[in-house]
């Protein structure tokens, strides 16, 4: 339905912007459908489909997470709050906005290391091997399905030599680390690498980081009476996607910035 309606003729064509392109995701998917001939239909449908529902799953699992790790820091939790809150005190909405969250490098941090120690998929997705390979001495025979565990990456000191002990959750690792998830650092590899790393990463990170900075500007968080932060299970389940054994329970109270009293 969704393809339809954009190869619809009646619709008038999207309107450039300043950088030369118009459109959205499906109208590029389009665009190469049309330009090369390899590329199908199904390959159009295959992608809206991961960019769009395999993320809701993922991203909010990965938020779930974060919450999770910084109510068991709290002083890393007041940091990202009190960057979110100089950078976003003055909206006269009361919200984070999108174009807000580029200047929040501490919220960034933070869900890098919440993907470094939670990936929502710690084993990713198989792979097959196409040829015969070698690789560290090792024969990998054509057609091996390989599995690449990017949860064990994540937690290895010799990926992580230079950092706080790799087990704790701790953002300022990334201070001044040029390591990002885009595909370029096999330690830090959350949506994969190389022509098959997920195509909604840009979506996903957009998603995570824009509703963890309205979920932590919007509000105070604690945790139940008598619980102390040691209390908080962190134990996984799951095949695919890795979730909280046991839910997550705060107690959320709206935020109200003390404004100076009118002399």
């Amino acid at each position: 339905m969704v393809i339809e309606q954009h190869l619809d003729p009646k619709l008038a064509n999207p309107p450039e912007n300043e950088n030369g392109g118009g459109g959205d995701l499906v109208d590029a998917l389009i665009a190469l459908w049309k330009e090369d001939p390899g590329f199908t239909r199904d390959h159009v449908k295959a992608l809206i489909f991961n960019t769009f529902i395999a993320s809701i799953d993922t991203s909010s699992v990965t938020i779930l997470w974060a919450m999770s790790e910084l109510i068991r820091k709290p002083h890393v939790l007041g940091k990202v709050q009190a960057e979110i809150r100089a950078v976003a005190g003055g909206n006269v909405n009361g919200r984070v906005l999108s174009e807000d969250v580029s200047r929040l490098t501490y919220l960034n941090m933070v869900v890098k290391e919440t993907l470094r120690l939670h990936p929502p998929a710690p084993l990713q997705l198989p792979r097959e091997t196409m040829r015969h390979i070698q690789v560290a001495g090792y024969d990998v025979p054509a057609k091996t399905r390989v599995y690449v565990n990017a949860w064990a990456i994540g937690r290895d000191p010799a990926s992580w030599p230079d950092g706080p002990e790799e087990f704790n959750f701790n953002p300022d690792r990334f201070e001044g680390s040029d390591v990002d998830v885009k595909g370029e650092h096999p330690e830090l590899m959350a949506f994969g690498m190389g022509r098959r790393i997920c195509p909604g990463l840009s979506m996903a990170m957009a998603t995570v980081e824009f509703t963890l900075a309205n979920l932590l500007f919007c509000f105070v968080w604690a945790l139940l009476v008598g619980l102390a932060a040691d209390d908080v299970s962190m134990e996984e389940e799951g095949r695919v996607v890795f979730h909280r054994k046991t839910p997550l329970v705060l107690v959320p109270t709206a935020y109200v910035p003390l404004r100076p009293r009118p002399c």
